[in-house]
């Protein structure tokens, strides 16, 4: 069984292999950290297998990006306290709405959100690097309704997103949670793993009743997207809040221009 395991990854080519490996890792840093690991790692698993579909590439990238993902949670778990209460209703919202937006794949195609995106994508940068203050602190006191209201929005339209096309969904938890919620960058990082992990559950499970997926590829990535992840939450548990903001808005920016590209040669 594991000779046939080797020959599947074989067929990929060393250099193929490599590359991916070496990306997933990258991806899983970043991730953990605030999120938008899926800009590193979606976009090479598309360079390195060009004859793959697209529903075979996203089911892929999901499970490798559950992986690194529920290990950052658990991480972010043993240092962070939570709501469980937000954490249930946010998390169902995000569930439902990831799930739709993987099924709705098949309707609409992904190219139609890229404008939208890359305009928001824009504004977050601008508001991020200007307010040099965002998510230093607890910036809001909201009760727990008023909390559940704007996290159920939250989730209802990144956990779409993620399900749609998902490059970014951490990043954007981060920014919703942040903004809308009040949190600190740290906590906020800490409530988006634990949302980006149900999103990713949700979608992945339309993806493995279609069978798109590679299952050897994808288990050999979650090795190397999960050993990324865990360095990357031991290191933004140390560094804290300042590190966070900081990678948080090169992030964006490198957002900002991949789909600025896909935008200039669509």
């Amino acid at each position: 069984m594991f000779e046939t395991f080797l020959e599947v990854l074989q067929s990929f080519g060393t250099n193929t292999l490599v590359f991916l490996v070496i990306s997933t890792f990258v991806a899983g840093f970043i991730d953990a950290v605030v999120g938008g690991g899926g800009l590193i790692q979606l976009p090479a698993l598309l360079i390195q297998l060009p004859q793959t579909v697209v529903p075979v590439i996203l089911g892929t990238n999901k499970i490798a990006a559950l992986t690194g993902t529920s290990l950052a949670a658990q991480r972010y778990a043993r240092h962070i306290t939570f709501d469980y209460r937000l954490l249930a209703v946010v998390g169902l919202f995000a569930f439902l709405f990831a799930r739709l937006g993987a099924l709705s794949l098949h309707f609409f195609n992904p190219e139609i959100l890229k404008p939208l995106i890359f305009i928001l994508l824009l504004l977050i940068a601008i508001y991020t690097f200007i307010k040099k203050d965002l998510g230093q602190i607890s910036s809001k006191k909201l009760t727990l309704q008023k909390q559940l209201i704007y996290g159920s929005l939250l989730a209802m339209i990144v956990g779409f997103y993620d399900g749609f096309i998902g490059p970014g969904t951490g990043s954007f938890l981060v920014l919703g949670f942040v903004v809308l919620l009040g949190f600190e960058f740290l906590q906020a990082s800490a409530y988006a793993k634990l949302i980006n992990v149900v999103t990713n559950v949700s979608a992945l499970f339309v993806f493995v009743q279609q069978g798109n997926y590679l299952l050897e590829l994808a288990m050999l990535l979650s090795l190397s997207n999960g050993v990324g992840s865990l360095i990357g939450s031991i290191t933004a548990l140390k560094r804290g809040n300042g590190f966070i903001r900081k990678i948080f808005l090169v992030l964006v920016i490198i957002m900002l221009f991949r789909y600025g590209f896909d935008l200039y040669n669509s």
